[in-house]
């Protein structure tokens, strides 16, 4: 996957005229059509004084998950660790929030504005072990984008 050839068109999506909701959901929507093995593509925004992550614009799977605490399983780790987590197989995670059997693993990256760890995205994948290096620091670059929303 070439991550490069991407990047001028989440500058394009996240630059263009519309409610921040709208251009995250699009920029969801073309992170999921243009990695093969992005199946469920989100954001959660933290909540410091609950603790809390809370869903926001996706594409995917309908997910239950609309509100998660701080520590619990990947997203709510993050939370945490201000650290990214890739997990290359979610069964072998033990404090892991099933959202379908169909996952298989998952990568979550904290989104930071001005220092300050306010939510991630969230990447599901069907398959076994698909991400590496290479997608952790386009997500890195994705997120310094987004920061840029708020």
């Amino acid at each position: 996957m070439n991550f490069e050839n991407l990047k001028p068109q989440v500058i394009a999506i996240l630059s263009a005229e519309n409610e921040r909701d709208v251009t995250l959901k699009n920029l969801c929507q073309f992170l999921s059509e243009n990695v093969d093995y992005y199946n469920w593509v989100g954001f959660y925004f933290a909540n410091h004084e609950n603790n809390t992550l809370h869903l926001g614009p996706y594409v995917g799977a309908a997910t239950d998950h609309t509100v998660i605490p701080f520590g619990k399983g990947i997203c709510g780790q993050v939370a945490v660790s201000n650290s990214n987590f890739v997990v290359p197989d979610v069964s072998a995670q033990d404090n892991y929030i099933a959202c379908s059997f169909t996952v298989k693993s998952e990568i979550v990256v904290p989104l930071f504005v001005n220092g300050i760890n306010i939510g991630q995205i969230d990447i599901d994948s069907h398959v076994l072990d698909p991400f590496t290096e290479a997608d952790e620091r386009f997500l890195e670059f994705v997120n310094q984008e987004v920061a840029k929303l708020f």
